[in-house]
C-alpha cells in the first residue's frame, strides 16, 4: 500500500470513528428516574413567611398571659385541688412550654435557624415534651371523669389526691422520655436551600429505622392510644349523665372538659393525618414523586401551625365556657383591686361536691 493510499485510509477511518462517537453519545436518549431524584427543599413566598411569622407572634402573645392566668386561678384555690383541676393546671404548664418556643419559630421561618445547634435541640425537646404531656394529661382527665361519674363507688376506696400527684409525675417522666429523640435534631443547611434549618438529622445508614421508630411513637403514644382511651371514657360518661335526670346540666365541668378535648383534636388531627402520609412516603409504603412530596411538606407546615395554635386556645375556652373559672377569676381581680368589690350572691357561692364536678371549671 502506497503512502498516499495509507494516508487516505487512516483519514477515512478517523472521520468514521469520530462520526460514530458523536452519534453514539449525542443520539442516545437518557431518561432520569424520578424515583431517585432528590426533591427540592420546601420554600415559601416572602408574603407567606411574613404571615406565618406574624401568626406565631400573635399566638405567643395570647398563650403566655392566658395560660399564666389559668395557672393563677387554679393555683390560688384555697382547698385541695381535685385531680381534674390538677391535670388542667399541668396542661396549662405544658402549653406555656410550647408557647415559649414560638418566637424562635417565628424568626426561623423568615431568616432560617440562627440560634445554633444547642438551642435547636433544647427547643425541639420542649416542643415534644409539651406535645406528649398535653395529650397525656387530657387522657388522664377523661379517665378521672369516668372513674368519678361512672364508678363512683370505687372513688371512695382510693386516695385520689395522692394518686393524682403521682400520675402527674409519671406523665412528665414519660413526656421527657418521649422527647429525647429531639437530641437528633440539628441546625444544618439542606440541599437546594441557602437557609439553615433545625430538623432531624440521622446517620445515613440508620435514618430510615430511626425515623420509623420515632414516627411510630408519635402516632401511637401521641395520638392513637390516647384517643382510643378518651373516646370510650367520654362516651360512657356522657351516656351515664344523660340517664340521670338533670345530670349533664349539673355536671358543668364536663362541658369545659369535652370542649377542651374536641378543640385539641381539631387542632392536632390534621397534623397527624398529614404526618402519617409523610411516614408512608418515607417508608416507601406509598410510592411517591417530588410533586406529591412537596404537597405533603406544605401540608405539614400548615397543619403544624394549626397545632401550635392550641397553646393559646384553652384559656379562651375556660373564659367563655367555664362558669366557675370566670367567677373565681372575678374574685381574684376584686382582691387585687382590678375591679370594684361587689356582693356575691348565695347562688354564686354555692358549689357542688368536688368529687362530682371540677372545683374551678
Amino acid at each position: 500500500m502506497t503512502d498516499s493510499n495509507s494516508s487516505s485510509f487512516f483519514l477515512d477511518f478517523n472521520m468514521f470513528y469520530e462520526e460514530l462517537n458523536f452519534s453514539s453519545y449525542n443520539n442516545c436518549e437518557y431518561e432520569v428516574n424520578p424515583d431517585t431524584q432528590a426533591c427540592d427543599f420546601l420554600s415559601l413566598p416572602g408574603a407567606a413567611m411574613v404571615a406565618v411569622s406574624t401568626f406565631y407572634a400573635i399566638v405567643f402573645l395570647l398563650a403566655i398571659p392566658g395560660n399564666l392566668v389559668v395557672g393563677l386561678v387554679i393555683g390560688l384555690t384555697k382547698h385541695s385541688l381535685p385531680p381534674s383541676d390538677l391535670y388542667l393546671l399541668h396542661l396549662a404548664v405544658a402549653d406555656l412550654l410550647l408557647a415559649v418556643t414560638l418566637p424562635f419559630s417565628a424568626v426561623s421561618v423568615s431568616w432560617g435557624w440562627v440560634f445554633g445547634d444547642a438551642m435547636c435541640k433544647i427547643l425541639t425537646i420542649l416542643q415534644e415534651l409539651s406535645f406528649y404531656s398535653s395529650i397525656l394529661f387530657l387522657t388522664c382527665i377523661s379517665m378521672d371523669r369516668y372513674i368519678v361519674i361512672v364508678r363512683a363507688m370505687d372513688v371512695r376506696k382510693t386516695n385520689r389526691q395522692l394518686l393524682s400527684w403521682g400520675v402527674c409525675a409519671l406523665v412528665w417522666s414519660v413526656g421527657i422520655l418521649l422527647s429525647l429523640p429531639g437530641l437528633y435534631y440539628s441546625a444544618f443547611i439542606p440541599l437546594h436551600s441557602n437557609l439553615t434549618v433545625c430538623s432531624e438529622l440521622y446517620s445515613t445508614n440508620t435514618a430510615d429505622e430511626w425515623r420509623l421508630a420515632t414516627r411510630i411513637l408519635r402516632h401511637g403514644l401521641g395520638f392513637v392510644i390516647p384517643l382510643a382511651i378518651m373516646l370510650p371514657c367520654y362516651g360512657v360518661t356522657i351516656k351515664r349523665l344523660l340517664l340521670i335526670r338533670g345530670g349533664f346540666q349539673r355536671q358543668r365541668a364536663m362541658r369545659v372538659i369535652v370542649v377542651v378535648v374536641v378543640v385539641f383534636l381539631l387542632c392536632w388531627t390534621p397534623y397527624h393525618i398529614t404526618l402519617m402520609t409523610d411516614s408512608f412516603f418515607r417508608t416507601k409504603v406509598i410510592p411517591y414523586r417530588c410533586p406529591a412530596r412537596m404537597a405533603v411538606d406544605k401540608a405539614l407546615f400548615v397543619t403544624q401551625a394549626l397545632g401550635l395554635l392550641h397553646s393559646c386556645v384553652n384559656p379562651i375556652l375556660y373564659a367563655f365556657v367555664g362558669e366557675k373559672f370566670r367567677r373565681r377569676l372575678l374574685q381574684i381581680m376584686r382582691k387585687v383591686g382590678f375591679i370594684e368589690r361587689a356582693s356575691v350572691t348565695r347562688s354564686s357561692r354555692s358549689s357542688m361536691s368536688s368529687e362530682i364536678t371540677s372545683a374551678i371549671m
